[in-house]
């Protein structure tokens, strides 16, 4: 399985063959609550890292879902839009968000991994 990272606004990242699987991690969903709709970036969009490329909204609030690293998004999970509850259900597998061509790997490598990631939230709770 592909290493994981983290953003510290809760975006997880993998790398598999070259493309970049972008999603939000287990933490913000929980946080987020029942997550009721999504607004999906567009296929095409080139996003920098950190600039918002999609935004949830669930029963508490509507969240950006920021870039966690730069490049072209390539496809994105259209069966969110009509079950985004997927998200809640399944963050790291059926509930992805989008793909991206990554253009700038150096990124990938600056995120934190899953054991940062634990520590991390340890101490926002």
């Amino acid at each position: 399985m592909p290493e994981l990272k983290f953003t510290k606004e809760h975006e997880w990242i993998k790398i598999n063959d070259g493309v970049a699987i972008i999603g939000i991690s287990d933490f913000a969903q929980e946080q987020l609550g029942d997550i009721v709709s999504i607004e999906l970036p567009k296929p095409g969009g080139v996003f920098r890292q950190g600039q918002t490329m999609a935004i949830v909204d669930s029963v508490k609030a509507s969240s950006d879902i920021y870039a966690p690293i730069s490049g072209e998004i390539i496809e994105v999970n259209e069966g969110l839009i009509e079950k985004p509850e997927m998200i809640n259900q399944s963050p790291y597998d059926l509930g992805w968000i989008a793909k991206i061509k990554p253009s700038n790997m150096e990124e990938f490598d600056g995120l934190m991994t899953k054991e940062k990631y634990d520590r991390y939230i340890g101490e926002i709770k």
